[in-house]
């Protein structure tokens, strides 16, 4: 399938493995920004991990020599406050994870509860530890829900892949044989909340990602036209495994550019 990509008004972009890899930016990325900007484009950079608040992404871009205000970012600890705000207004909850899954559950009225919480929350994070899993674990077997910021099982690193939220929650749940809910994508209510954001339509927009398994499938499911990157964790040969295919494979988010330019520059021939 081909994508028309200057008829796209709006771009949901992955960051892991598609926009850098830990510290190091990859290539083609700030020619990608250049070009959603100069092309007035609808954008949104959506991220499963949990870690980082909107600021400190924005923040973490400069570094890289990237300006893109915090505005332009929804992460999975974002989704997760906003479904719990949703299900269990001023509820309480044990939480494992850093500043970003924090600071947006606070900011949704959730309070800090390490005794009788209405809910166990993980989240990536540094503060992962044996007590910190045995103290979920019996928590959750004292009656509270199991929740997870997202189902990534691991994530693209400067030196290899590192265990995510998915693979940090799986000792919980074989420990009380409870199973956890996933906020982030492929949870179409990331999508929507994403798609809702930018005011576009799902036939109006496309998702760039490099997981199938979370990226693709999300956007598929929400209608949406998708790209993968090979830039990140899924590779050709991994492709086969899967009963779905996206729309589009490319090498990475330059090619996207390449890609527009030689579309506007044949109708400017013809």
């Amino acid at each position: 399938m081909t994508i028309e990509f200057d008829k796209i008004k709006c771009f949901i972009c992955d960051m892991d493995g598609v926009i850098y890899h830990g510290n190091k930016v990859l290539p083609g990325v700030a020619e990608f920004i250049q070009w959603l900007k100069s092309s007035k484009k609808e954008y949104l950079f959506l991220t499963n991990n949990s870690a980082y608040t909107t600021k400190e992404l924005s923040q973490k871009l400069a570094r890289l020599g990237l300006d893109v205000s915090d505005k332009h970012f929804y992460t999975s600890a974002l989704a997760t406050a906003d479904f719990i705000k949703e299900q269990s207004p001023g509820c309480s909850a044990y939480v494992i994870g850093e500043a970003g899954l924090l600071n947006a559950l606070y900011d949704v009225g959730v309070t800090m509860n390490d005794v009788n919480p209405d809910y166990v929350i993980v989240g990536e994070g540094k503060g992962y530890s044996i007590d910190a899993l045995t103290k979920a674990t019996n928590l959750v077997l004292g009656g509270a829900k199991l929740i997870g910021a997202n189902s990534d099982i691991s994530g693209p690193i400067e030196n290899g892949i590192a265990p995510a939220c998915r693979a940090l929650i799986a000792p919980i749940e074989m420990a009380t044989g409870k199973q956890a809910y996933f906020c982030g994508k492929p949870n179409p209510l990331m999508m929507r909340t994403g798609l809702k954001m930018m005011g576009c339509h799902s036939a109006e927009s496309v998702m760039i990602g490099d997981r199938m398994d979370t990226d693709i499938v999300s956007g598929l499911e929400s209608g949406m036209s998708t790209v993968l990157v090979l830039s990140g964790i899924t590779t050709n040969e991994m492709l086969q495994g899967f009963a779905y295919q996206p729309s589009m494979i490319v090498g990475g988010v330059g090619d996207i550019v390449r890609l527009a330019n030689a579309e506007s520059a044949l109708k400017g021939d013809s």
